[in-house]
């Protein structure tokens, strides 16, 4: 399957040089340059791109808002924002928009490439080390969880419930299985229809949700 991308930024040595590099992958396609958040928006209609590489800081609409908006209603492209700085604040905001994961625009080829088929596939772009790490710094930035969306947690099983909040621990489904003592393939099938069920995307917005309902507490 060919990897259809657009890339989002408005430094047009950055845009070129992500199209150069992944014009190297056999199955990878850039099919178009955005130069802000408003045009990637636009192109993202028209071009249906499956992956948009998106920066934070752009003129007119930043890359926050605009991933808000390829993401709201869930059809849209998956989003990984490019950033300068290691997890800073925005990178934060921008996985509470929907972004699927985040890369630094010093990355190299074959963490791009390998990141784009990741996030084409479905999955989350934040291994568990990382994922602890984000909800740490949720705490940091004194985030209060978004309680009005806890009655979302009633759908789920005792046991679903249990899995969420060791994915938003950071756990990887073989930590959960032998955490719970379970076959790592229920795992997956439990993570499965959480997302399902909750309506997310991936992993990373599962960790985002059980933080913000008040699931998970920092540390906890």
């Amino acid at each position: 399957m060919t990897v259809r991308v657009l890339i989002a930024d408005d430094q047009m040595l950055v845009r070129q040089g992500f199209t150069v590099l992944l014009g190297a992958e056999p199955d990878m396609e850039v099919v178009g340059q955005a130069v802000d958040g408003l045009d990637a928006v636009a192109q993202a209609g028209t071009l249906r791109p499956d992956v948009v590489l998106m920066d934070i800081r752009m003129p007119r609409l930043g890359g926050i808002e605009a991933t808000r908006r390829l993401t709201h209603d869930g059809a849209g492209p998956r989003v990984i924002v490019l950033t300068t700085f290691d997890l800073d604040e925005y990178v934060y905001e921008a996985l509470r928009a929907g972004a699927s994961g985040f890369l630094l625009k010093d990355t190299s080829a074959a963490e791009l490439a390998h990141a784009l088929r990741v996030v084409a596939a479905g999955e989350a772009l934040l291994a568990p080390n990382v994922t602890r790490r984000l909800i740490e710094e949720f705490a940091r930035l004194g985030a209060a969880p978004r309680r009005p969306h806890r009655d979302r947690l009633d759908g789920l099983t005792e046991r679903e419930t249990e899995v969420l909040a060791l994915i938003a621990r950071g756990l990887s489904n073989a930590e959960i299985a032998a955490d719970l003592v379970v076959a790592e393939q229920t795992v997956k099938t439990h993570v499965g229809r959480i997302l399902a069920k909750l309506g997310l995307r991936d992993r990373t917005q599962a960790a985002v949700f059980a933080y913000e309902t008040g699931l998970v507490a920092p540390g906890g």
